[in-house]
């Protein structure tokens, strides 16, 4: 998963949700009028990549529309009304479920149909696993991989996740603390959620009661909520300049609640400042403890990062089996997810583009010890990838991209003579494209693990061994 992505639930500085405060941002563009204003009844034929169902519907002597109908199933039959045009297709709304079909479950959460995050809990477990494998299939049968070594998908439980970014927006006497409904500003207070640690869950409601003193109307903020293994970790980004009170009553929060760290930013994407460090703020990648920048990069769950790094060692324990003394290099390393467990393997060079990340990666290699020796470097991979001549020292390369994928790094490593390259994503469709050059250039596709990390939405992770014969 990328350090500069997070999929799943929305952060968002919007409005509340419906019902409540509405956005009053102006259209984009005027709506288009919809082919007929009454209830229409449809089939859905299958269920998009965004996990709404697809459904046609032919206008007499007309065109043939594609119809995308959320919280569906594949053969559902229902009555629709138009709501708003989606690309090429039309959004719909349900009226009426005139026939079931098979698959459904009872949803997990009582906001699910208003939060944005997780979008396909009326699937039952087996449909829903094997609607994320095809996804993956999908994807890579359109970049021309069809020979799928495929391994079963790995599920993490709920109440997993570890890292999430909320909401807050003070409007009057209240505060909303959640997050958005789906391709909206509209906010929605949660008061439960399924996939988060119980041990954020429960910090919700009073930082809910907290801001509402610290906050101005109208103000917004994002909460950015990770624990790590000695507590949780707070980052309040967009936060006024606390004055001493404000201090004070944040203070008494970090102690009453045992955070690990609480910090604040004057806006999303600043720099942190620090308003209690009761302890270092670490988390543990193999043997070594890294302390990340408040809301940086963590695997969303210790199950999935568990996961990718399983694939990522089997990967390098293959190549370096082969012969002794090998190196391996760790591409996109983060703060070192990958790194410091390849380490216990062999010699390991980790490099990164993200300075916020490298500075915690070079601070936890000055300081490893008992295993192999970590090199780091800073490097734009997008730009400067490294080239067939410098990947030549390395015995086995593992790459973990942003969403984009590594296009040119793919490239440059398909030219290449490396044994054995794991690449992991959490993108399918750039996985497939950076797969299609790999195999391009020679490589054999060895094995292929879909991860799901983020329970009941859209998004898979991805890792792939591929070996040169």
């Amino acid at each position: 998963m990328s350090r500069r992505s997070s999929p799943g639930p929305t952060p968002a500085r919007g409005k509340p949700s419906a019902g409540r405060h509405q956005s009053r941002r102006p259209a984009a563009r005027p709506p288009v009028e919809p082919p007929t204003s009454g209830p229409i009844e449809i089939t859905v034929e299958s269920v998009g990549a965004l996990g709404d169902g697809v459904a046609h519907w032919q206008e007499a002597y007309g065109p043939n529309h594609r119809l995308f109908v959320p919280q569906t199933l594949v053969g559902d039959r229902l009555m629709v009304r138009f709501a708003q045009q989606r690309g090429e297709g039309w959004l719909v709304e349900p009226v009426s479920l005139l026939a079931e079909g098979p698959g459904r479950a009872d949803p997990a959460c009582r906001h699910f149909g208003v939060c944005g995050g997780c979008t396909l809990q009326h699937m039952d477990a087996d449909t829903y696993g094997a609607w994320k494998v095809e996804q993956l299939r999908h994807a890579l049968s359109r970049a021309g991989v069809t020979d799928l070594p495929m391994a079963p998908l790995v599920r993490t439980p709920r109440h997993a996740r570890r890292r999430a970014v909320l909401a807050a927006a003070r409007r009057g006497r209240r505060l909303w603390l959640g997050f958005n409904e789906r391709a909206s500003h509209r906010l929605v207070d949660i008061e439960e959620c399924v996939v988060l640690a119980p041990r954020l869950m429960a910090l919700v409601a009073p930082l809910r009661a907290l801001l509402l003193e610290l906050l101005p109307d109208e103000h917004t903020l994002d909460v950015a909520l990770t624990l790590l293994d000695d507590g949780p970790d707070i980052l309040l980004a967009g936060l006024p300049q606390p004055d001493l009170n404000a201090l004070e009553k944040l203070g008494a929060f970090a102690e009453a609640h045992d955070l690990a760290r609480l910090t604040w930013s004057k806006r999303p994407g600043a720099p942190a400042e620090p308003i209690a460090l009761r302890r270092t703020g670490v988390v543990r990648f193999g043997p070594v403890a890294v302390s990340p920048a408040a809301g940086a990069f963590l695997q969303a769950s210790a199950e999935g990062e568990a996961a990718l790094v399983a694939e990522a060692l089997a990967g390098a324990r293959e190549a370096l089996a082969q012969e002794r003394g090998g190196r391996v290099a760790d591409l996109f390393a983060g703060s070192g997810t990958l790194t410091f467990p390849l380490s216990t393997l062999a010699p390991v060079h980790a490099v990164e583009g993200d300075g916020v990340a490298i500075t915690a990666l070079e601070a936890a290699a000055r300081m490893a010890g008992g295993g192999h020796p970590v090199t780091v470097e800073r490097r734009d991979l997008f730009k400067e990838p490294l080239s067939p001549a410098e990947l030549s020292a390395y015995q086995a390369v593992v790459f973990d991209p942003p969403r984009a994928g590594a296009a040119s790094q793919a490239a440059a490593l398909a030219a290449s003579n490396v044994p054995v390259v794991v690449a992991i994503s959490c993108n399918p469709v750039s996985f497939a494209r950076d797969a299609a050059l790999l195999l391009g250039g020679g490589y054999v596709l060895e094995r292929l693990v879909p991860v799901d990390q983020f329970l009941w939405s859209p998004h898979l992770e991805v890792a792939a061994r591929f070996r040169r014969p």
